[in-house]
């Protein structure tokens, strides 16, 4: 795998997941307790033996970036491995990145120094398992100039995605954005292949489309909209190919959590008794930076008839965290988190550092780090209430965003 290299897309600002995006970027967003969303690209990468890898990052991103650099530090740079940041810098003209693929133009020394075989781009904003090996060698034994990754979802879902369009041979004939009316997968009407926004390139096609690209004004210098056009007019061969997941459940599984209700509905299925996504695979393991905390306390076990019982059932808390005679269910809780006496929490997330007083109440709600929830406070019950102080998705989960100050 010395023969690819690897560029990971974490530059995005991630709109639709605000607040939670306020003060960072989408995949430094923090997912199943102690995860950064980036954290499962990047272990794709490791297990499937990809060791040249640059993370592209423009928007907010002072904390993805202090998180590679602590938790991701883990390649031998005298083998020539790496894990390495590359921000934007304007080193083509003087604009940021315009696209995603005008992101690698203005890297395009990078490309021009490896003496790769192939260029993988990655998207760091998704959840999912997937050995990129497999497509790797797909693309190899297609001799394709360019690999798209698709997965298989319903039609009705066409509106929010990248739809690819193919032929019964698998081949690649056009890319639609967001469609109305999309075109679905040959022989199954109630399907369409979504694009993952992976990509394999030969190394030689990859900066000759760029070059190509960059010098069009009316170009929106994307790989979906732009660039797979581009050489599908100029005949070239562009296969997809159809994600192979490495989850080992029945249903493939691919989250692009990009608004807050998807966000909410993906962590919360890990506390259930057999959560589609599978956090405890010993073959797949998942890496991230954990500080260094104590061990999970719970307190005040032997004063129930007070109702002063520190109780935590079925939910997944983390490290340092301390539940004082406070009840926590079915909730997700990062490190550092304190649960005080008498407080409840219910279907909810709470970040790093929260404190939740005496008397408290929340369900239903996102609190991101270092908020303190003053005593007797009530998040999640009265939605019209919580509208006035919070954000309140479509579906009713009010979030609270980071170092929120409640009076």
């Amino acid at each position: 795998m010395r023969r690819v290299l690897t560029f990971i897309m974490a530059g995005g600002k991630g709109e639709r997941l605000w607040p939670l995006t306020k003060d960072r970027t989408k995949p430094a967003v923090p997912f199943g307790g102690i995860y950064r969303i980036i954290d499962f690209t990047l272990s794709n990468c490791i297990n499937s033996g990809l060791r040249k890898i640059y993370v592209l990052t423009q928007y907010k991103s002072a904390s993805l970036q202090r998180h590679i650099r602590l938790g991701w530090n883990i390649l031998p740079s005298e083998l020539g491995q790496f894990i390495e940041i590359l921000p934007a810098q304007q080193r083509v003209g003087e604009s940021w990145y315009l696209g995603t693929a005008d992101a690698i133009y203005q890297n395009l020394y990078t490309l021009e120094l490896d003496k790769s075989d192939e260029v993988m781009i990655l998207a760091g904003d998704h959840i999912y398992k997937m050995n990129y090996y497999t497509m790797i060698d797909f693309h190899r034994q297609a001799d394709a100039d360019l690999t798209v990754g698709v997965v298989e979802v319903e039609k009705e879902r066409a509106g929010l995605l990248g739809v690819v369009e193919v032929d019964s041979l698998g081949r690649v004939k056009g890319f639609q954005e967001k469609p109305a009316s999309p075109k679905t997968i040959p022989h199954n009407p109630d399907k369409i292949y979504a694009s993952m926004g992976i990509y394999v390139f030969k190394h030689e096609v990859i900066e000759t489309e760029l070059r190509d690209d960059a010098k069009k004004n009316k170009s929106s210098h994307d790989f979906g909209k732009d660039i797979i056009p581009q050489m599908l007019k100029k005949g070239l061969k562009v296969a997809a190919y159809n994600f192979l997941d490495e989850n080992k459940k029945e249903a493939k599984y691919w989250r692009d959590i990009g608004t807050i209700d998807a966000y909410y509905e993906a962590n919360l299925d890990l506390v259930q008794v057999d959560p589609v996504f599978n956090l405890y695979d010993g073959d797949w393991p998942l890496r991230t930076y954990q500080e260094q905390f104590p061990p999970v306390k719970t307190v005040f076990s032997g004063d129930e008839i007070a109702g002063r019982v520190g109780l935590m059932l079925d939910s997944l808390v983390s490290g340092g965290c301390i539940i004082s005679g406070g009840k926590v269910q079915r909730s997700i809780l990062s490190p550092n988190v304190r649960i005080h006496s008498y407080s409840e929490v219910y279907d909810s997330i709470l970040m790093e550092g929260v404190n939740v007083n005496r008397y408290a109440k929340i369900k239903r709600a996102i609190i991101d780090k270092d908020v303190d929830i003053p005593q007797g406070m009530v998040i999640g019950y009265d939605l019209e209430e919580d509208k006035k102080k919070f954000y309140v998705s479509d579906s009713g989960i009010v979030v609270v965003a980071k170092g929120t100050e409640i009076r």
